[in-house]
């Protein structure tokens, strides 16, 4: 089945792209969110009007989020985790505690834009993707820490 896409989906394609796709993935998730719709010549009329409000609102974006990203890539922030002597943790490190740990370091970054491939499951440092948006993303540093070595060097 052939739609145009309304919005921008991850491993899919952009905003204007005609894609093929399976009927299931239309009908119950690309239709009913309001990402995609039927291609007809109305519609890709409707949709490159749309795709020129867009661009110009990116380059807006663009421009205010050059600075956090500048600032994100020189960024790092610590997690006390609880942990075994060898260095493996007692549950996992997720998107989510990276984000509300830059957040705590004063960076704007949402659990949406940390990018995982796996849950951190071991003390160490870590390189960790952070995408403002589609274009714009950057590697940071994690390290995660046990918490039982961490607490006695702040007593």
């Amino acid at each position: 089945m052939e739609l145009l896409l309304k919005k921008n989906v991850d491993k899919l394609g952009r905003v204007g792209d005609v894609v093929k796709v399976k009927e299931g993935y239309a009908r119950n998730y690309l239709l009913p969110k309001g990402l995609a719709t039927n291609v007809s010549p109305a519609n890709l009329k409707q949709i490159e009007k749309e795709k020129i409000k867009m661009e110009l609102q990116l380059k807006e974006e663009r421009d205010r989020l050059s600075g956090v990203l500048e600032k994100l890539s020189t960024a790092s922030c610590t997690i006390p985790a609880k942990a075994n002597e060898e260095g493996r943790l007692f549950g996992s490190i997720t998107s989510a505690q990276i984000a509300e740990a830059f957040g705590r370091e004063g960076y704007p970054v949402d659990q949406e834009m940390v990018k995982l491939d796996s849950p951190i499951k071991v003390c160490g440092e870590f390189e960790v993707t952070i995408a403002l948006n589609i274009e714009m993303q950057t590697r940071c540093k994690v390290t995660v820490v046990n918490e039982d070595v961490v607490q006695p060097e702040k007593a």
